[in-house]
């Protein structure tokens, strides 16, 4: 088992910046890819990003590529989500996740995870 704790969240100004910090404990982290979704309100929950257990594999998506980095500190058993230029529109719930199995065919894909956080409020401002 794997417990996930997100934080980090809040309120901030369009333009503005956040990160994200993902705590795992319980069985070895750094044999997990992890991943951020999100969920706003009335919609459904999306991929935003992840990363390999290894770091060598990236996926984001495309709605965040430039503005987002994810990264990783398996000595520390958390993963990050830098959050930069913001928009409204990435108001949203996000989830932290991992896969229990070494390999992830497809980073994006939220089937491919088995533990998820609490999730943690990201508020943007116009």
């Amino acid at each position: 088992q794997v417990q996930l704790v997100e934080s980090g969240g809040g309120l901030v100004q369009a333009g503005g910046s956040l990160r994200l910090s993902c705590a795992a404990s319980g069985d070895t982290f750094s044999t997990y890819a992890m991943a951020w979704f999100r969920q706003a309100p009335g919609k459904e929950r999306e991929f935003v990003a992840a990363i390999s257990w290894r770091g060598g594999r990236i996926d984001y998506a495309d709605s965040v590529k430039e503005r987002f980095i994810i990264s990783r500190d398996n000595a520390k058993n958390t993963v990050y989500l830098q959050m930069n230029s913001l928009k409204p529109e990435d108001t949203a719930v996000y989830y932290c996740a991992s896969d229990r199995h070494q390999f992830t065919p497809r980073l994006s894909n939220s089937n491919e995870y088995d533990y998820w956080g609490q999730g943690t409020q990201v508020t943007v401002s116009s």
